[in-house]
């Protein structure tokens, strides 16, 4: 059994066996996987090519991104919340006598009809609260969120009503909805 650097013998009838050839010609028998494997390929000029196209392909498309994000040369002011409460200037503060209010000091159940971020200004909680008002509710009013552990802080919120019990505030439900269609039952206490 003789073998050259290019093939191999098979070994059940000793026939030349080319590297990376399968099976033998003659005998049919499946070469060992050493045998079978050869070389591995030189040629590494396309996959360099290919390589390179991506790496171009890249750079024009960071080129692309910049000049897209630099289009303009004034700076656009980023604004970020970062939870907690804000104060709204007075001068957006509309003063109502008439819009009922809870203190620190009460608890019990309402009927929150709007929650409106504190970012936004107390007056958008003031309109939505009037405006319910105009369609029939009463003891209508607005509450800061913030004040209240049971709420969710940060928000203005218009509400009817005050309750003792959950039940009592269920009870006037569905007719705050036909007012305000995304109204809802919720605790307020300290």
């Amino acid at each position: 059994m003789s073998t050259t650097a290019a093939s191999f013998a098979c070994p059940r009838c000793g026939t030349a066996v080319a590297g990376g050839q399968e099976y033998c010609l003659q005998c049919g028998l499946r070469q060992p996987g050493r045998w079978r494997v050869g070389p591995p390929p030189t040629d590494t000029q396309g996959l360099r090519l290919r390589v390179a196209a991506l790496a171009a392909v890249a750079v024009v498309g960071a080129a692309i991104a910049i000049a897209v994000a630099s289009n303009g040369s004034q700076e656009e002011q980023v604004l970020t919340a970062i939870g907690g409460s804000a104060t709204v200037p007075a001068s957006s503060v509309e003063p109502d006598a008439a819009l009922a209010q809870w203190t620190r000091a009460e608890h019990g159940w309402t009927i929150v009809l709007v929650s409106v971020p504190k970012t936004r200004g107390r007056s958008a909680a003031v309109v939505a609260a009037q405006q319910a008002r105009a369609k029939g509710l009463r003891q209508v009013g607005v509450l800061d969120s913030s004040t209240f552990a049971s709420l969710r802080p940060g928000y203005w919120m218009a509400f009817t009503g005050k309750y003792e019990t959950e039940a009592e505030a269920t009870s006037v439900l569905r007719r705050a909805r036909a007012a305000v269609k995304g109204a809802r039952v919720a605790q307020v206490a300290s």
